[in-house]
């Protein structure tokens, strides 16, 4: 007899890609492991990531329309936690296979012990062609500051 195969689930793999997307942002991984050990509020998450509190909100809703994050209001403050168990176990997970990856920035060294060879840079971080500076709108301080 042969193995049962599981029928493709496509929302089910659309859901899962959400919740993949919006882990995937260096900022929100953060927010979501600050948020797995303790509830906090959204001043002390933008003081965490160095950002401003707009900027913490966005990432904070992008991690809740994905079901990972929640939140309660307690006067004119909103508080944050992870939605459960499974955010930590998610967490988990992506160091694990992190760790069974291994370091992408560094490779490893061959079988025989030599050193990887070095492949050659790519044409833009070449000696000589500068890549260009992003440009941020300027901001104004506040009025009386």
């Amino acid at each position: 007899m042969g193995a049962q195969v599981t029928p493709w689930d496509s929302a089910g793999a659309d859901r899962a890609v959400a919740v993949l997307k919006a882990v995937a942002d260096p900022s929100r991984y953060r927010l979501l492991w600050a948020l797995s050990r303790s509830e906090q509020p959204v001043s002390a998450l933008a003081e965490l990531l160095g950002a401003h509190v707009a900027a913490t909100s966005q990432h904070l809703a992008k991690l809740r329309a994905a079901g990972l994050v929640t939140s309660r209001r307690e006067g004119t403050r909103i508080y944050y936690r992870a939605s459960g168990a499974h955010v930590t176990g998610l967490l988990e997970e992506a160091s694990l296979a992190a760790d069974a990856v291994g370091d992408p920035v560094t490779p490893a060294a061959a079988p025989d012990g030599t050193a990887p060879r070095e492949e050659p840079a790519p044409a833009t971080a070449r000696q000589g062609v500068r890549m260009p500076t992003p440009v941020r709108p300027h901001q104004h301080p506040a009025p009386g500051r």
